[in-house]
């Protein structure tokens, strides 16, 4: 990989660390050409401190180590992003993040939509909400109202109406984050059981 060490005037390049299965931002450190052999060549992440002036692998005294997945260039050749599996917390704080932030998937809307289920499951008047009133009726009537749209979305998939086709899938989807968290799941654990498949 081309990386040009010497554009900044000081031989470092950023080197934006992201957990390869979270996609979290876990913090921003410094390269030269021989911490990233380092890297490359051990599979821990090392970086070049400007605090210490030398090399420094991450985890180095803490034992909290950046395990090396792969490494991406940016279109420049001037900032790394490197992928890696963290071992333990990444700040020298001790939270997860260097933003201090939880190192949790994070499924854009679909994670916004379960916070939503989350708040008015357990804030919700059930008069008010319908996600309230469905899990008040209790589990069976959960299940059996996932089992009611998975049966509408195999009616629409044999039709020819992809609009009530999407929107089925959508009341589909929505009703079954509801049935994992009346269950005590999230998305999460399904993905993981998914990833765990995986070959």
């Amino acid at each position: 990989m081309e990386i040009d060490f010497s554009k900044n005037g000081d031989g470092l390049v950023p080197a934006i660390i992201q957990d390869f299965k979270t996609k979290q931002v876990l913090m921003l450190g410094y390269m030269n050409h021989e911490a990233y052999t380092k890297t490359i060549d051990t599979k821990k992440v090392t970086f070049y401190s400007r605090t210490k002036n030398r090399l420094w692998t991450k985890g180095e005294e803490s034992g909290n180590f950046l395990n090396l997945v792969f490494v991406k260039n940016d279109c420049d050749k001037d900032t790394l992003l490197v992928y890696v599996d963290p071992v333990g917390p990444t700040c020298h704080t001790g939270t997860d993040t260097c933003w201090a932030e939880e190192n949790i998937s994070n499924y854009g809307f679909l994670s916004n939509l379960e916070d939503i289920i989350t708040d008015r499951i357990n804030t919700a008047d059930t008069k008010k909400s319908y996600v309230a009133s469905l899990l008040a009726d209790g589990i069976n009537k959960v299940a059996q109202k996932v089992g009611e749209e998975a049966v509408e979305v195999v009616i629409e998939a044999k039709d020819n109406d992809e609009e009530l086709f999407l929107n089925e899938s959508a009341d589909l989807l929505f009703h079954y984050l509801i049935l994992l968290q009346a269950k005590g799941y999230k998305l999460e654990n399904v993905v993981n059981v998914l990833q765990k498949r995986q070959k």
